[in-house]
């Protein structure tokens, strides 16, 4: 019994690093710019999707701001490296203003629950998105010189690198001594604060940490596009994409949003290239009865799966 367990926990650790090998080894050997475009997004995907579940998941806040902190992490790396500053500074400069302006809008904004947070992170977000269209309303294109040295590979192998990292701060996190009251906010806040738990200084930290990879995962979108207008990462898109793949894989735990970035990309790309005109209407049926039939999402699909085979092997024996 004990054996299984310690099976168990370490299964979805080996899957992971399991899928970072294959990442990393197969496209070496296509030489096909959309799949390593497809490659690029998933791993994209992956840093938003995990960087949503530590505040969403593991806190139960349901921010619906996540792409002010996408936003913010592409604006301050996007200018700050066309402008002459090494890329690695942009890079994590972006980051931390991200995690600079979340601490600023944290305290009034945890003082909302429930709907009343969802929709107020929503505000926050519009109005920023709102602001730099209007003050930044021309396209952000790479000089020439940059264009014709353009290489997908580098900014890949730098998106699969955040993913892996945002997944590993996150198993980190939920190991840590933090993970007992960040997790117990998630169940119940008024309990958890009347067993002693600081309320917020565990969503603060939440935030921190949700805030800063999504940063991160901005400036590696600002890194890739050739161009784009500014206001495009602020996008309520990336919000709600964070928050589909998370309920898609499973609300709360470290593999789902893996799973549910494989699958969101994927299904979402081969729908668009077949069914054009639908493709959406498509995915948004596929993603409904996924939560109504598995509620905690592809993760809960999997574990009913080994159920059923555990009993039919017992029944064997």
């Amino acid at each position: 019994m004990t054996q299984s367990k310690t099976a168990s926990r370490f299964l979805p650790i080996a899957g992971i690093l399991l899928l970072i090998f294959f990442a990393v080894w197969y496209p070496r050997y296509i030489d096909k710019q959309n799949v390593w475009n497809l490659f690029f997004l998933i791993c994209l995907q992956i840093t938003l999707g995990q960087s949503w579940n530590i505040l969403g998941g593991f806190g139960g806040q349901t921010s619906l701001g996540h792409a002010a902190f996408f936003g913010i992490g592409a604006l301050v790396t996007r200018t700050l490296w066309l402008n002459g500053q090494p890329f690695a500074l942009a890079f994590v400069a972006g980051g931390l203003t991200a995690v600079t302006f979340a601490m600023l809008i944290g305290a009034p904004t945890f003082r909302l629950r429930g709907a009343y947070f969802a929709i107020g992170t929503l505000g926050v977000a519009e109005v920023l998105r709102i602001t730099v269209s209007q003050k930044i309303p021309y396209i952000s294109t790479m000089s020439g010189a940059m264009i014709a040295t353009y290489d997908l590979s580098p900014r890949y192998h730098l998106a699969l690198g955040l993913a892996t990292v945002t997944t590993g701060a996150a198993y980190l996190l939920l190991r840590s001594p933090w993970s007992l009251g960040i997790l117990a906010l998630r169940e119940d806040e008024e309990a958890a604060q009347a067993t002693g738990v600081h309320v917020l200084r565990h969503k603060l930290l939440a935030l921190a940490l949700s805030s800063f990879f999504a940063g991160l995962a901005g400036g590696v979108f600002a890194y890739q596009q050739i161009s784009y207008y500014p206001s495009a990462p602020f996008s309520p898109i990336w919000t709600f994409d964070a928050l589909l793949i998370t309920f898609i894989g499973g609300l709360g735990t470290l593999s789902g949003p893996v799973i549910g970035a494989i699958f969101f990309t994927v299904v979402r790309d081969k729908l668009a290239v077949n069914w054009v005109e639908f493709h959406q209407v498509i995915f948004g049926v596929l993603f409904i009865l996924i939560v109504l039939i598995f509620p905690g999402g592809l993760v809960e699909a999997w574990e009913r799966l080994k159920k059923i085979f555990m009993n039919m092997s017992l029944r064997a024996r």
